[in-house]
């Protein structure tokens, strides 16, 4: 008979991909297929790190992202990008790290991944829930996050944006490389 932690995991790894981009984001597969090849663990969401541009508002809905990459940023693309932004709101550039939710079959189980995952860099992560899913969460420190447009005029010179532009993508290869470190620790 096979027990309920494995009957979840099944069923969690035979859904169709919900995610904003439809996909799975490449840079994370092969973490998650080393997570998921675990007895004790799934993964239920993740991404590798992205860097957007958005609506700066509380509430998500659709429409809000007004351009995603999941991958680095070079300077021409991000600039035609800010240029044919037509929107009257406050747009925010942001650049978020990777995040993880993982089933996990026990408290040692999840405990373990943890401290592995803190270790190499995930330092905002934890355990989320304890009911019938332990859920840990792993998040990294990458983060960047200001206003960029404000009724349509770009608040920023070319100068920051070059800056910016080497800071995002130095932050996005960092997270890449923690990604890579965690799936040689598990």
């Amino acid at each position: 008979m096979i027990d309920v932690f494995e009957q979840r995991k099944r069923d969690m790894l035979s859904k169709i991909d919900k995610s904003f981009i439809g996909e799975w984001d490449k840079k994370i597969i092969p973490l998650c297929n080393k997570i998921n090849s675990k007895d004790n663990f799934y993964t239920t969401s993740s991404c590798a790190g992205r860097i957007v541009l958005m609506i700066d508002q509380d509430v998500k809905e659709a429409g809000l992202f007004v351009k995603v990459w999941h991958d680095q940023v070079f300077l021409p693309e991000l600039k035609e990008t800010l240029n044919n932004i037509t929107k009257k709101d406050l747009i925010k550039f942001k650049v978020e790290p990777p995040i993880l939710h993982i089933a996990c079959k026990d408290l040692e189980s999840a405990s373990e991944l943890l401290e592995k995952a803190k270790h190499i860099g995930f330092k905002r992560s934890g355990i989320n829930a304890l009911g019938k899913n332990i859920i840990l969460e792993l998040n990294s420190t990458e983060r960047t996050e200001f206003p960029i447009i404000k009724e349509g005029k770009i608040l920023v010179d070319d100068e920051f944006l070059k800056i910016i532009v080497k800071q995002a993508n130095e932050k996005m290869k960092k997270s890449w490389k923690k990604i890579d470190e965690l799936k040689k620790l598990i």
